[in-house]
C-alpha cells in the first residue's frame, strides 16, 4: 500500500529485445529524476544506435505521477509513445523513461502491429526490472548544546529518523532525513527542545 510520500519506480536500467516480421525493437527502461535525464539518455542511445529508424519513448515523473511525455519519433501518431506510456500506467510506476529503438525490417506492420510491437517491447524491458518503493524525504540539520543530546536522540529514535551525519562536542549537530508525511510532527517535537536550531538542508 502506497502512502502520500512513497512511489514505485525501477531500481536500475534494463533492456530487452522483441522481433516482429523482420523489424527489431530494442526496449530500454531507465530510472530518472528529472526531464533533463531524458536528453542525456537519448543522446547516448542515438550514438549507440545511429542506424535505427526510430527512437520512440515515454516518460513519467512525480510522486503524483502527473508529469508525462510521449514521442513517436516519426512513427504514425499514437502508435509508439502512447503504447509505451499506457504500459507504464498499467504498472503504476513513475520516475521512469522507456525508450524503444526500432530497426525496420522491410515489412510494414500497420497501426495495430506497431502498437502491439511497442507495447510488447516495453513489457519485455519491464519484465526484467526490480520495482522498488521509494520515500520522499526532507533533510534537516539540528544544532544543539551537548546537554540536549539525550532529548534530541530520543526524538530521533522515537520517530525513526535517519541520521546522515553527526557531531558531538561543545557544539553538537545531527543531519537527519524525515519522511514528508511526518515532517510537521517531528519538527514540532524537535522545536520544543530548548536551544535547538533546526534548518532545512540545501
Amino acid at each position: 500500500m502506497l502512502f502520500d510520500d512513497t512511489y514505485l519506480t525501477i531500481e536500475k536500467p534494463s533492456e530487452a529485445i522483441f522481433r516482429d516480421r523482420g523489424s527489431k525493437f530494442l526496449g530500454f527502461a531507465y530510472p530518472i529524476n528529472s526531464e533533463a535525464d531524458i536528453k542525456t539518455i537519448l543522446t547516448v542511445l542515438k550514438t549507440e544506435h545511429p542506424k535505427a529508424n526510430h527512437h520512440c519513448w515515454a516518460m513519467r515523473l512525480g510522486i503524483d505521477r502527473s508529469v508525462f511525455r510521449v514521442n513517436d519519433d516519426g512513427e504514425p501518431s499514437g502508435t509508439a509513445g502512447r503504447p509505451i506510456l499506457n504500459t507504464l500506467l498499467s504498472r503504476n510506476i513513475t520516475n521512469i523513461l522507456v525508450v524503444v529503438v526500432r530497426y525496420f525490417g522491410g515489412t510494414l506492420l500497420g497501426v495495430p502491429g506497431l502498437i502491439n510491437a511497442y507495447k510488447t517491447a516495453t513489457e519485455e524491458a519491464l519484465n526484467t526490472v526490480v520495482i522498488i518503493e521509494k520515500t520522499l524525504d526532507d533533510t534537516y540539520t539540528i544544532s544543539f548544546d551537548y546537554q540536549q543530546m539525550n532529548d534530541i536522540m530520543e526524538i530521533v529514535k522515537e520517530d525513526n529518523l535517519t541520521i546522515l551525519e553527526q557531531q558531538f562536542d561543545n557544539n553538537c549537530m545531527v543531519k537527519i532525513t524525515i519522511r514528508k508525511m511526518q515532517v510537521n510532527r517531528s519538527i514540532n517535537k524537535l522545536e520544543k527542545v530548548e536551544g535547538a536550531i533546526i534548518k532545512l538542508a540545501i
